[in-house]
């Protein structure tokens, strides 16, 4: 059972040793999912920044415990937080997080301080 989802910001905030990484302990990603859209985000920020396809696609997935693919059930959550994520320039991907978390009842963990406006039905943590 996952205790947490990542999204794009939070996995490049451990990735990259930035602030408010610490907020995101062993124990947490030892038990965190992330959205299959969420680490296309982070593959492709860590390939145009250099990194070798392989190298990315083994770092972005090295600090979380389960990839989870976007589903079907995601897609239409996702859809239906357009009119509360759009004020706030929420991004797919952003909603694909937010969905996952919502499927699995579970808090997620973002560096995007514009998030804490959502009044959605999960926890949002803001590590920064």
């Amino acid at each position: 059972m996952n205790k947490a989802v990542l999204d794009a910001s939070a996995l490049l905030a451990v990735l990259n040793r930035e602030s408010g990484a610490e907020k995101l302990t062993a124990e947490l990603l030892s038990d965190s999912a992330c959205s299959t859209v969420n680490l296309a985000e982070v593959h492709g920020k860590l390939v145009s920044r250099g990194l070798a396809s392989d190298d990315a696609w083994r770092d972005t997935l090295s600090p979380i415990a389960e990839p989870v693919a976007f589903s079907v059930e995601h897609a239409r959550i996702a859809g239906n937080l357009i009119p509360q994520t759009r004020p706030l320039g929420l991004s797919l991907g952003d909603r694909a997080c937010l969905a996952l978390g919502i499927d699995l009842g579970v808090p997620v963990y973002t560096a995007d301080k514009s998030w804490k406006k959502l009044k959605l039905p999960l926890t949002i943590h803001i590590i920064r």
